[in-house]
């Protein structure tokens, strides 16, 4: 006697699902949903800065610039406190990759002067903005903080004086001894003197529209320029630029040691603007 095939009721189920599943997974099909937060394989994340680290900034001036900014140097006697005084005081900073800066003073016969120098690299932790953006925008604050006042038409006299002592926040202070790495050139830092004594001293005796505080074309990919006369005759001149992710300031000011002397404009923002450029270049060699 022929026997009948048998197929367990079980097998028949298990054989339906297979052919369900095998005739849905056609080329039809959508493509899974990409997890939250995934940035997907057209996203590119920004590009690096072009600076990785950073060179000391007490190493950064050579002896004949700091001969030029702080006369007061070469007329030491003692030869170890002349050295000392080339050698600057470094400002406190966590990461020398991320921030250097540096501090000089000289007393002369004439003057007493400071320089203070910062470097500042800028790293963007936001994978959608490069490091240059967001050194752009450190600039734009210090810039921002500068307030330096509209370009003047005016040639000289009391209200292009005025106009360039738009109270600057670099001030007419000097840089304090304390070592403060937070206290850069032109960051916004507090003026000993104030808005009324700066504008005043200014006012007194007069500032020509190109020296006025103002934006410089020829310096990195940005720059400004800010200058400031407390009406204790302290004259503050600041630059701070930009080139791709470092930002740059430098601060000096002059306090003149006879009483009625006026620390020169001109020659204070030519000897600043001839270190920035200096600056400027050995960062692009």
């Amino acid at each position: 006697m022929q026997r009948k095939a048998y197929v367990p009721g079980a097998a028949v189920l298990l054989a339906a699902l297979l052919a369900a599943c095998t005739g849905g997974s056609g080329s039809d099909s959508p493509p899974d949903d990409p997890k939250p937060g995934d940035a997907g394989p057209s996203t590119t994340a920004a590009q690096p800065g072009k600076y990785r680290t950073l060179s000391d900034a007490c190493s950064a001036v050579s002896q004949g610039t700091l001969d030029s900014l702080l006369p007061g140097i070469k007329q030491l006697t003692d030869q170890e406190q002349r050295d000392r005084a080339y050698q600057g005081e470094a400002t406190l900073t966590y990461d020398n990759d991320r921030r250097s800066g540096c501090r000089w003073k000289a007393e002369s016969t004439d003057s007493t002067d400071h320089l203070l120098l910062d470097f500042e690299r800028v790293v963007s932790y936001d994978n959608a903005v490069s490091d240059d953006t967001r050194a752009q925008k450190v600039f734009a604050a210090k810039q921002t903080d500068a307030n330096l006042p509209e370009p003047s038409t005016s040639g000289s006299g009391s209200e292009g004086s005025e106009s360039s002592t738009n109270t600057s926040p670099s001030g007419s202070a000097s840089p304090t001894p304390s070592g403060d790495s937070s206290r850069s050139a032109g960051s916004g830092g507090a003026s000993s003197s104030g808005s009324a004594s700066a504008t005043a001293g200014a006012t007194a005796t007069g500032t020509p529209a190109d020296l006025q505080p103002r934006t410089l074309d020829d310096l990195g990919d940005a720059a400004f320029l800010n200058d400031v006369l407390s009406t204790a005759r302290q004259r503050t001149v600041t630059v701070v630029f930009r080139t791709s992710n470092v930002v740059v300031s430098i601060e000096y000011d002059e306090q003149p040691a006879h009483p009625g002397t006026v620390p020169d404009s001109e020659e204070m923002q030519d000897r600043v603007r001839k270190l920035a450029q200096q600056l400027a270049d050995s960062f692009a060699g």
